[in-house]
């Protein structure tokens, strides 16, 4: 048997007289020049024998007692399996957990620091990073991004991502970011296998989905931010129909155009319906001044109209009240009041027309007629207008007679 005492071997003593070249025995002596070594002078290739001989001088060196005895086999035995016991050792960092997979089946989750497992093939440990946000381009590539092969790529339009199809039957090439992280570490591990694809299907399935419903015009302009929210909405409800343990945190759209066959004649639209708006926000800024000023200026004209009318109406009843004191009086003493509004009516005729009074004796008076026009020429009154009402022989009224202003 290969372990007795017969010959050379791993666990037996060497024979006397014989060749103690086994693994815990005196190594054979070299063949002269060294065709034993690695690439010596013979020209042949390294010798595995004199490897493992080296391996064990080694080992024999590090035991006590050059190795003898079976201390030396227990010593080496609790050395390798404390070496294989620390493989167990791991460390989890901040941005991390620890998943412990027991024989393939989850465990356990540890947290960020110095844990331990037991060591391959009881336990494994995976430390996915759940704080991270991680991206996922659709109808682009990114500087930075990756192709199959491992060899980064440079930012390029993917156009079998990027084209899709409107509700109105056009079609748009777009490119948006889906942004997302771990929520779940049990249900990301086992649930799903390849997590970016994961969310770049589920988004760009989405995407065409909510494009197909919505006009042209609006995904251009005014309806990014609500597709942005919908498509985000619509990429979290399926990654949770497929328990992925994923959070879509956000969706960004990063550029929106038509396709570049047509791209210029969209912009021409664009432009006109920019001009169209600039035109209608004119118009309505004129009408927003105008209107208000008119209605305005119409409450304006009512409201004199309403005071002019008022104020006639209360200067018309005091007109007819004083007529009718003056009446009531009149109708009391007829002589006082005719005297009254015949003094009365010659102070405002005399106040407003420029006169002169001359006594009747004298002789010889001649007028004079100013014709520089400096000044209007006085009106006459004719002296039976000048003279009073028949009243009772109380006083003596003077006689008055037009004169020349001077």
């Amino acid at each position: 048997m290969s372990w007795n005492n017969g010959g050379n071997s791993p666990w037996g003593n060497p024979k006397p007289g014989g060749n103690p070249g086994g693994p815990w025995g005196n190594p054979p002596p070299r063949p002269p020049g060294g065709g034993g070594g690695g690439g010596g002078p013979t020209g042949r290739g390294p010798d595995l024998d004199d490897a493992i001989r080296r391996a064990q001088d080694a080992v024999r060196r590090f035991l006590p007692n050059g190795g003898a005895g079976w201390k030396g086999m227990a010593l080496l035995g609790i050395l390798l399996f404390g070496g294989y016991a620390a493989t167990g050792m791991y460390r989890v960092q901040p941005d991390e957990v620890g998943v412990v997979m027991r024989f393939g089946a989850f465990n356990r989750i540890t947290t960020p620091g110095f844990n331990y497992a037991a060591p391959w093939p009881f336990e494994a440990v995976t430390t996915p990073r759940v704080t991270r946000i991680n991206r996922v381009d659709v109808g682009f590539r990114a500087p930075g991004d990756s192709v199959p092969g491992g060899r980064a790529v440079p930012s390029r339009d993917v156009l079998a991502e990027s084209l899709m199809l409107t509700g109105d039957e056009n079609i748009v090439d777009i490119d948006f970011a889906v942004f997302w992280r771990i929520r779940d570490v049990d249900d990301f591990l086992f649930n799903i296998r390849n997590a970016e694809e994961t969310v770049k299907s589920a988004a760009e399935s989405v995407m065409r989905e909510i494009i197909g419903r919505t006009q042209i015009q609006a995904a251009l302009t005014e309806a990014r931010a609500q597709i942005e929210q919908d498509v985000r909405r619509g990429t979290q409800a399926i990654l949770d129909q497929y328990r992925a343990g994923i959070e879509v945190t956000q969706t960004q759209m990063q550029k929106v155009d038509p396709p570049a066959a047509v791209v210029d004649a969209f912009r021409d639209v664009q432009r006109a319906n920019a001009d169209r708006e600039t035109a209608r926000n004119q118009a309505e800024s004129f009408r927003n001044d105008i209107i208000p000023r008119a209605r305005g200026e119409a409450e304006r004209m009512v409201a004199e109209a309403q005071g002019f009318r008022d104020s006639q109406v209360a200067r018309a009843r005091g007109e007819a009240g004083r007529f009718a004191a003056v009446l009531a009086a009149y109708s009391q003493a007829q002589d006082v009041t005719t005297r009254r509004i015949y003094l009365e009516t010659m102070e405002e005729i005399l106040r407003r027309s420029p006169m002169i009074l001359v006594d009747d004796r004298l002789q010889g008076l001649t007028p004079f007629l100013q014709l520089d026009g400096s000044r209007p020429a006085p009106r006459s009154v004719p002296p039976a207008a000048l003279q009073p009402p028949p009243s009772p022989p109380v006083m003596q009224q003077p006689t008055i007679r037009p004169g020349i202003a001077r």
